[in-house]
């Protein structure tokens, strides 16, 4: 794995910055993706050292040129971890059109541009890691997360697809859906919706964005590579399925 590429989209906060720190310790070269917040990517930067890139994974073109970007400051792409995701949450009954669409694209459809970005060269160089970050709510649903879980649900599905196309070229597609985990975007949550969920999470706690980084880099791994198609849970008990 020395000297490999690794992109991790979302990549200066929360899950994705542990992710990039995580796989920089490991010995791959990374490079992290952000959207719209420029101090909190320049702090990563003057933090890690880690190459920060902004674009929306929503604009399949922009993601184009962005993977540009990263492979002619680093090298192709070895490992792509899609971690960029957002939440508009509501009952469904008070939904409008804009909050499905808005996290379908950014979580679903920025899945896809960002795959469909790097799968043709991962194909040409026999080799590639695609790691897309799902979700326990993905998996167990959750009310006011209709558009949410279905846009990780949805991950589920193409990861596996993926990994059936990827497999005879060493390319390997995997899916981690972490529970409940202390980032900013559970940070939001209500305290008292908060203290419900911790009532319904075995291990009592929320899960650290380090745990995840450690399933990344496990199966972002040259070693990892019988490993295809499966969705990993790390979620403290919260969901056994």
């Amino acid at each position: 794995m020395a000297g490999r590429v690794a992109l991790v989209t979302g990549g200066t906060s929360g899950i994705g910055a542990a992710s990039a720190e995580a796989l920089l310790a490991a010995g791959y070269r990374v490079a992290a993706n952000f959207g719209a917040n420029e101090a909190a990517a320049r702090a990563f930067l003057g933090r890690t050292g880690i190459p920060v890139f902004s674009w929306d994974v929503a604009d399949g073109a922009a993601c184009i040129a962005g993977v540009e970007a990263v492979e002619k400051a680093l090298g192709p792409i070895d490992v792509l971890v899609n971690n960029a995701g957002i939440t508009r949450d509501a009952m469904l009954h008070k939904m409008d059109a804009g909050q499905w669409k808005q996290v379908m694209d950014v979580n679903l459809g920025g899945c896809f541009n960002m795959c469909r970005a790097v799968i043709e060269g991962m194909r040409a160089r026999r080799f590639g890691r695609v790691i897309n970050i799902s979700s326990v709510n993905g998996l167990s649903g959750q009310a006011g997360q209709t558009n949410y879980a279905a846009s990780k649900a949805g991950i589920i599905g193409f990861t596996k697809s993926l990994a059936l196309e990827g497999a005879s070229r060493n390319i390997t597609a995997n899916v981690i859906a972490p529970g409940y985990i202390d980032t900013p975007m559970v940070a939001a949550v209500p305290a008292a919706v908060m203290d419900d969920i911790l009532k319904t999470v075995p291990a009592g706690r929320l899960g650290r964005p380090e745990e995840i980084a450690r399933a990344v880099v496990f199966l972002a791994a040259d070693e990892a590579g019988f490993i295809t198609g499966i969705t990993l849970s790390v979620n403290g008990g919260k969901y056994l399925g």
